[in-house]
């Protein structure tokens, strides 16, 4: 009966507050997908473009971590944008840079080959962005 009460306290208390909220973190995000895909985009290549001897790259790479799992989190299943070009090449990209940024490896570098192709992808993204018409 205790196990019943909590799991229903638990689901009111998420769908009063919403998932987004748990994680506590100011992401930047807006709700817009056009600037909330280009604030990650520049997010992310600040991140990219970090020296490795930078001494807050932990700390960032953790804001660009929280910031994509945030983007995922409140993109992936709004049907406006599930199907655009501009979604699907951004997760790619996305989860090309994920793996790198998850607590186990938060200090392996970045392959340059991974970079390129990511900032490619960007690139991709920008395009279909200006093409579709979504906000």
């Amino acid at each position: 009966m205790l196990k019943r009460l909590l799991t229903l306290t638990l689901v009111a208390v998420v769908s009063v507050t919403g998932l987004a909220g748990c994680s506590g973190a100011d992401t930047g995000l807006t709700g817009n997908y056009r600037e909330d895909t280009l604030t990650v985009i520049e997010t992310l290549r600040t991140t990219l473009e970090l020296p490795p001897d930078d001494p807050n790259r932990t700390e960032i790479r953790k804001k660009a971590r929280e910031q994509i799992n945030d983007y995922a989190a409140r993109y992936r299943r709004d049907d406006r944008v599930a199907g655009l070009r501009s979604f699907t090449t951004m997760r790619t990209a996305l989860n090309a840079l994920a793996n790198y940024y998850t607590s186990a490896y938060e200090d392996r570098p970045i392959p340059d080959k991974v970079k390129d192709r990511v900032y490619q992808e960007f690139e991709q993204v920008e395009r279909a962005l200006r093409r579709e018409n979504v906000e």
